[in-house]
Order: C-alpha cells, then structure tokens, then sequence
C-alpha cells in the first residue's frame, strides 16, 4: 500500500502541513474498511438468501404477488 498522508490545516493561521499517517491511524483506517467491507459481504448474503428464498417459493406454487406480501415490512396492529 502506498503511504498515507494526512494534510492538516491550521483553521487560523491557513498553515498546512501533510504529513505521514500515524500506526494509530493507519489501524483505524484499515479497521474502517474491514467493518465497510463486512457491511457489504452481510448485504449480499442477505439479498443471496432472499433470492434462494423467493425461488423456493416459486418452486412451490407461489405467485409473485404471494412472494412479495412475504417480504413486506408490515406489522399487524401498528
């Protein structure tokens, strides 16, 4: 990986200085990417599950109409 760099501005004085990350930051910026990384992987899974899911149910007769009422974020009495 090439080096990080981080520019810091003096919000008084307009001074700016761009220096190297430090090992602090560079563990919080890869544990930054892992957790988006591990976000996305859930994403797919989730939406990997719910197509098997809809096409199990459409192997069992289900219309897509039926399908979709399934899915739906729908809470009786609220």
């Amino acid at each position: 990986m090439d080096e990080l760099l981080k520019l810091e501005v003096n919000a008084q004085t307009g001074e700016e200085v761009v220096r190297p990350y430090t090992q602090e930051e560079i563990d919080a910026y890869n544990e930054m990417l892992a957790a988006e990384q591990a976000s996305k992987d859930a994403a797919a899974a989730q939406e990997a599950a719910k197509a098997s899911a809809v096409a199990k149910l459409s192997a069992l007769g289900l219309t897509s109409d039926e399908i979709a009422s399934l899915f739906t974020n729908t809470q009786a009495g609220a």
